[in-house]
């Protein structure tokens, strides 16, 4: 089966607007080594990440959202920012071409906020397996004991008097 692939034309006012992109998912492998090595970096950079959102890989990375790779070390995160680019391609004449696709070049993306989404949309190709809401649910609750959340049970049973 082949690997999963979106187009996505910007519509945001800007330089960006009309422009296409395509994106290419990552193979298993190098999206899992992916999702690891940012929770790593996560874990280098002080972040509290428990062991059932770790051994979510990049999934993981949804649950605690990409926000949490801004506060890194720049020599950690900026490696991770690379490959996410990586994944996507430039459709010069998205009408005339539609199939014609080329590697990106700097001057490619003129607004910071196209380089955002283009990041977002590259993770949601990846993730869209983590859709199992139990899954999901399970994740969230790591999270937020994880973070001292005063209102997770910790016990079924009775308190002795």
């Amino acid at each position: 089966m082949a690997r999963k692939t979106i187009t996505v034309t910007i519509e945001d006012e800007g330089r960006d607007k009309g422009k296409a992109f395509f994106i290419t998912e990552m193979s298993a492998a190098r999206s899992e080594e992916w999702g690891e090595r940012a929770l790593l970096a996560l874990m280098r950079g002080g972040a509290d990440v428990p062991d059932d959102v770790m051994s979510l890989g990049l999934a993981g990375i949804a649950v605690l959202g990409l926000q949490a790779l801004q506060g890194l070390d720049w020599s950690l995160t900026k490696p991770l920012l690379d490959e996410m680019f990586e994944c996507i391609q430039f459709k010069p004449q998205p009408i005339e071409k539609p199939n014609m696709v080329r590697r990106l070049v700097e001057d490619d993306i003129e607004e910071v906020k196209t380089r955002l989404k283009l990041r977002w949309e590259v993770l949601k190709l990846h993730i869209d397996f983590f859709t199992d809401e139990a899954l999901l649910t399970q994740a969230r609750k790591a999270v937020a004991v994880s973070q001292g959340s005063s209102n997770t049970p910790t016990s079924t049973g009775e308190s002795p008097q």
